[in-house]
């Protein structure tokens, strides 16, 4: 008689063998007086059992190239005529490049381009299109792994005919072995050679520039389909830079980018992306991505080492606009922008082949940020600048609020991760008066105003010296806009539309009780205080009680101050960092800064660059292809790094034309300021980081 049994060693799956009666004999035999040993000894006859398999770090295969080998028969995974079979050789193998979706996922990206997609049938075939069912997640025992889809959650396993499909449990067969022959998952460039500057120790003194006012989350502002685009997709490029939908036939309909970059409701513009780019990002554009994830790493290796990631909303704009997939409340959009930014941050550690791993860091303390840059990283502050903080409302003169819903809002913030905040933006609201908008711009803003508090902005003649910005008229003697104010504007609000005094004009609102215990509170618990976009009389009420409880945390980070504000900020320490403008205007109020900056505290000067804000980008500089441009290549502030010319696709950018189009071309607006006015502005630059630094530690350690 023979007994059929499996196999042993490292697969339960492999090739049977027969055993004869007298083998079982032996092995009964042996087994009683191995018994009889443990039972006088207390020690077992057998073999130490083997040790385990080392865990596989299901991270590391990040961007690399391998097979995928079936542990159990030895054969491997490749593709034929029907879709996906095992091989018995490598020969047969397919390469696949594995591109990360998030921490522990990947694409698998076959040569032709096509990968293993999972349909809800069972069956695995080729697909071109990177989506869910061609995400998989990979979990490890030992020094196997399993597949997991994240679209079906069938497990990747084989049938007894070498078919590869899914099982219903998790099928734990799988390594993935070097290989060669991949092709490159598509993605845009870099073009930076040479790692970052690290520092002497995690509390050494750091070195690189300041951004203290980016829209890295907007793509999820105004209800969610207001912004085209996004930083980043778990499904690459070609699924993150695309046109909106409302934007087809060459934007005929995409209304909002065209009232707010035209000035106009009629315009076109090309709506592809990858890999032309040859409608968008521009600099002038407002409502298309510019802080994709790669431009981002370009200006950190290009010496950016903090960048201040304002969580943005505008409860008005966002009931205002038609299309929308989010909630308008400014405290439910802030939450899940604080929630894509964490995710942003472990998306660039997926690629970086794990947790902590990427440039990225979202950091909470100056301790955690001196830390992470001087360890070569990006420093990211999350701050807020929304309309509505706290949902506390203002409504036809009335605040809506209250001390304990402060309390409340400001630790939720706190919990979030976020350390810096704007009392006021754009609307007047419980805590004050806005510093109001001029242009196509201020006629949508106005009308949000009214819309959310029941009033227009109300202003006056101001004191000789300071001002607020000037709205455009609404009146029907603006005869540039007369037939859209008569026709849509009017009716919508019974003929009632706001006249504004010539000259200098000042908003009435100035700081309301509800702001000033904002204020007192945010001192309270270290954080730092941002007075752009509050009213000339808010703004000197809330810098008032900064200067009476000496706190350093004060900032103006993108140039909706005043030279008296300025100086006041200055004197306390405080962050000077003006709207990252056309080089000869930024260059103006770097020399402004210059000379009003106290002895006591560390010189260097930031920037905000807004981008996915509703603001314009940097402009080329007139005149500066033929009055010495930017030329390529360059190194950076520190001499470390080269900067190339930057490629997305087919698109090659060139600053001197191109401005500060996306992104990654600000530390070529760096070198372009360095043309005009010498290295004296890059080492200002430089040490914008710093002095950031420092004054958040004075504000955090009081």
């Amino acid at each position: 008689m023979e007994v059929p049994i499996r196999a042993g060693g490292a697969s339960m799956f492999g090739s049977q063998r027969r055993l004869s009666r007298s083998s079982i004999l032996r092995f009964g035999l042996n087994f009683l007086a191995g018994a009889a040993l443990f039972a006088r000894t207390g020690v077992a006859a057998a073999s130490p059992a083997p040790a385990r398999a080392a865990a596989v770090d299901i991270y590391q295969y990040a961007g690399e190239c391998v097979t995928v080998r079936d542990s159990s028969t030895g054969r491997y995974l490749g593709r034929d005529d029907s879709g996906y079979s095992t091989k018995p050789s490598i020969d047969g193998a397919t390469p696949f490049r594995m591109q990360a979706t998030g921490l522990g996922s990947y694409l698998l990206y076959g040569p032709d381009g096509n990968m293993p997609e999972a349909k809800d049938s069972g069956r695995v075939t080729p697909s071109p299109t990177a989506g869910p069912a061609a995400d998989w997640e990979v979990t490890s025992s030992g020094d196997k792994i399993g597949l997991t889809n994240v679209a079906t959650r069938g497990h990747l396993s084989v049938s007894w005919r070498g078919r590869v499909n899914q099982s219903r449990s998790p099928n734990i067969r799988w390594s993935l072995e070097p290989a060669d022959g991949c092709s490159t998952f598509p993605e845009v460039e870099v073009n930076a050679v040479d790692p970052p500057l690290t520092g002497q120790g995690p509390g050494a003194e750091v070195e690189g520039f300041l951004d203290a006012h980016v829209h890295v989350t907007a793509f999820e502002f105004l209800g969610g389909r207001f912004h085209c685009g996004r930083p980043w997709s778990k499904y690459g490029v070609m699924d993150a830079l695309k046109d909106c939908p409302d934007h087809a036939f060459d934007g005929r309909f995409a209304v909002a980018e065209n009232f707010l970059s035209q000035g106009s409701l009629i315009g076109t513009h090309s709506t592809e992306g990858w890999p032309n780019f040859d409608g968008w990002p521009k600099y002038y554009s407002l409502t298309h991505e510019g802080t994709y994830w790669k431009g981002i790493e370009r200006a950190w290796r290009g010496g950016l080492r903090i960048l201040v990631a304002d969580l943005v909303e505008n409860r008005a704009l966002c009931e205002i606009y038609f299309l929308k997939k989010n909630s308008c409340l400014d405290m439910d959009s802030l939450r899940l922008q604080a929630r894509a930014l964490n995710d942003l941050e472990d998306y660039i550690d997926a690629q970086f082949k794990g947790p902590g791993k990427g440039f990225f860091r979202i950091v909470k303390s100056p301790t955690e940020a001196r830390a992470a840059i001087n360890e070569g990283n990006l420093a990211v502050i999350m701050g807020v600048e929304t309309s509505q903080p706290f949902d506390c409302l203002y409504v036809d003169g009335v605040e809506q609020c209250s001390f304990e819903q402060i309390d409340q809002g400001l630790q939720e913030l706190w919990d979030l991760g976020v350390r810096s905040m704007f009392p006021v933006h754009k609307f007047d609201n419980a805590f004050g008066g806005t510093a109001m908008d001029g242009g196509t711009t201020g006629i949508l803003v106005n009308l949000g105003n009214k819309k959310m508090t029941g009033r227009w902005w109300r202003a006056e003649s101001c004191p000789e010296g300071e001002h607020d910005k000037s709205p455009t008229n609404l009146s029907f003697d603006n005869a540039s806009w007369y037939a859209f104010l008569r026709d849509f504007v009017a009716p919508l609000f019974d003929g009632d539309l706001p006249a504004y005094p010539p000259g200098d004009i000042c908003n009435v609102r100035g700081l309301t009780h509800f702001g000033e215990y904002l204020i007192h509170r945010m001192i309270d618990i270290g954080m730092i205080v941002e007075t752009d976009h509050l009213s000339v009389k808010g703004r000197n009420l809330v810098l008032d009680i900064i200067e009476a409880r000496r706190y350093s945390g004060v900032i103006t980070s993108h140039g909706w101050g005043d030279d008296t504000s300025r100086v006041r900020i200055q004197e306390l320490g405080g962050i000077v960092a003006p709207y990252a403008n056309t080089a000869t205007t930024f260059i103006g109020e770097w020399e402004d800064a210059r000379e009003t900056q106290p002895a006591e505290y560390l010189w260097g000067i930031g920037y905000g660059t807004d981008t996915n804000g509703l603001g314009s980008q940097v402009a080329p500089r007139p005149g500066a292809a033929d009055n010495d441009p930017v030329i390529y290549p360059y190194t950076t502030f520190d001499g470390g790094t080269t900067m190339h010319q930057n490629l997305w696709g087919q698109r090659l950018w060139d600053f001197n034309t191109d401005g500060a189009s996306q992104y990654g071309l600000f530390p070529d607006w760096v070198e372009d300021m360095s043309r005009v006015a010498g290295q004296e502005i890059v080492d200002d630059l430089a040490r914008g980081a710093e002095a950031y630094l420092q004054m958040w530690e004075r504000a955090y350690n009081r």
